[in-house]
């Protein structure tokens, strides 16, 4: 066990320790958002890979969590009675009442993951207990997403609408702008994906993530066993639903905006692509391909600004075609014929 974790604690140390060393800040700025992606990306391994749901609305609990945090820092920003720049924008005169709980940040970094863990448990026991599982539970959160745009798009006082919420300069009395401070967000980004990496891995191994694999690979049967399967899918569902909620609050001050372009139907295909691409079926491929995914998209659109998207969508394509199973598949198969 402590061989094969070997390489995980060796990558892990380098990226804790000396990427603030090595990049300069707008590289690490990047690779902190690639961190959290990778959050996101652990919890859609945990309910895809191990849970066989394949869920296409991560989006909307990233989202929650973005604009959890960014409510705050907005709030923060404006001081004592007043109002965001965007609401002054949209001739807002009073601040609406769901607007001021999240001047606490107390407050506003606890529902940025307990809102979208509440609404996953809501939506996955009104799914799981009709049995409404594979290409149509993956439509419906689809569907969520797609109607989590529109709400959000259509409230320009309350949300700013397609622009979201930007312009944040303050978090917990520090400067965003300064170098050290989002040196310091890297860190707090990487040591949560580590610790949530861990304690998921953790979960997967205990009596609980057996039964998970027992839902995935016959849910008739474990419920003939007396287990209830509806009730350990709504679990895993609502777990994973707080991972993408705590890296959308991670993101904001990381990246410096929210807006609906981030959290609809296509950024939350592209999460799934890069489980994918990862693979889906190990806890380590689904972070190791949204990381791979984010860099890829970085770099293709600054080489090949006017065909990116081809070549992203090529290399999908070709790992998907060469290794079913992902990148980890790749090195599994590497590992096997160096011990043959």
């Amino acid at each position: 066990m402590i061989k094969r974790n070997l390489p995980f604690a060796t990558v892990a140390v380098i990226a804790l320790v000396a990427a603030p060393l090595l990049l300069e800040p707008f590289r690490l700025g990047l690779l902190a958002k690639y961190l959290c992606y990778a959050i996101v990306a652990l919890g859609i391994g945990l309910v895809w890979g191990k849970g066989g749901m394949l869920t296409l609305g991560q989006g909307v609990f990233f989202g929650l969590g973005g604009y959890s945090m960014a409510m705050y820092l907005k709030l923060n920003e404006a001081g004592a009675g007043g109002l965001p720049d965007f609401m002054v924008w949209s001739g807002v005169e009073d601040l609406p009442a769901l607007w001021v709980p999240f001047a606490n940040p107390v407050f506003a970094v606890s529902m940025a993951v307990l809102g979208p863990v509440l609404l996953a448990m809501v939506l996955g026991t009104l799914v799981f207990r009709q049995r409404v599982r594979g290409a149509y539970f993956a439509i419906l959160t689809q569907a969520l997403a797609a109607a989590m745009v529109i709400l959000l798009v259509g409230q320009q006082g309350l949300t700013g609408g397609t622009n979201g919420m930007t312009n944040f300069f303050e978090l917990f009395g520090q400067d965003l702008a300064d170098d050290s401070t989002q040196r310091g967000l890297y860190l707090v980004v990487a040591s949560v994906l580590g610790i949530l990496y861990l304690a998921t891995r953790q979960l997967v191994n205990s009596r609980y993530g057996r039964l998970l694999l027992a839902v995935r690979d016959g849910e008739d049967r474990v419920r003939f066993l007396g287990y209830d399967p509806a009730l350990v899918k709504t679990v895993t569902f609502a777990a994973s639903a707080g991972m993408a909620g705590l890296a959308g609050a991670l993101f904001v001050p990381v990246v410096g905006i929210i807006s609906p372009a981030l959290l609809g139907v296509v950024p939350s295909l592209e999460l799934v692509v890069a489980v994918a691409v990862g693979g889906r079926h190990a806890l380590a491929g689904a972070v190791l391909g949204a990381v791979v995914m984010g860099y890829a998209k970085t770099a293709f659109s600054e080489q090949f600004a006017d065909g990116w998207l081809y070549l992203q969508g090529a290399l999908f394509i070709l790992v998907m075609t060469l290794a079913p199973k992902g990148i980890v598949g790749i090195v599994g198969r590497l590992r096997r014929a160096r011990t043959a």
